[in-house]
């Protein structure tokens, strides 16, 4: 498996992420849709997460298994003047049929590296409080729980915890 930086949003695996995330989604999965988002979604998404990397901004990786994409993960810089040494890790997603197999791990390690790298002090994210495997490979990535907001998350009927974790990047320097 292959973790490559990416800085143009559209690079070819634009299509590849809307399938990938419809998926995800249509599967119940906690990233930040009800339903799947559209193609055109997608595509601003990675080209407004592309903008930031160029700007030094953020970070943006897709994973690849024999040239298939089988994950992607970003982080954005915080805008506020006060928090700019501060990023948030905004998504990771991974291939339904690649999970449990190291790729979120590999994802994630390398936007921590990123981060790093450009100086960030504190890196945030949350996830939804149902989806343990995130929560527990966050905690073993040296993450830590700063808060929670219960049933803050509406899915139809369905509350559910929203889980914030940082990891503090000052203390690793």
């Amino acid at each position: 498996m292959d973790v490559e930086p990416i800085e143009d949003g559209t690079a070819g695996f634009a299509g590849a992420v809307h399938r990938m995330l419809g998926d995800l989604v249509g599967r119940g999965a906690a990233l930040g849709w009800v339903e799947p988002p559209s193609a055109e979604e997608v595509a601003d998404l990675l080209d407004h997460v592309a903008a930031a990397v160029r700007a030094g901004d953020g970070a943006l990786r897709v994973a690849r298994l024999d040239g298939r994409v089988v994950g992607f993960g970003y982080w954005l810089r915080h805008a506020r003047p006060t928090h700019l040494p501060h990023a948030d890790l905004e998504k990771v997603a991974v291939d339904f049929a690649a999970q449990g197999h190291g790729v979120g791990r590999a994802l994630t390690a390398a936007l921590v590296e990123d981060a790093r790298a450009a100086g960030i002090e504190v890196l945030t994210l949350d996830a939804r409080g149902d989806n343990a495997n995130a929560l527990a490979l966050y905690r073993s990535l040296g993450f830590s729980e700063y808060g929670r907001l219960p049933d803050f998350v509406a899915v139809g009927q369905r509350r559910y915890d929203k889980v914030f974790y940082m990891l503090d990047l000052r203390r690793a320097r």
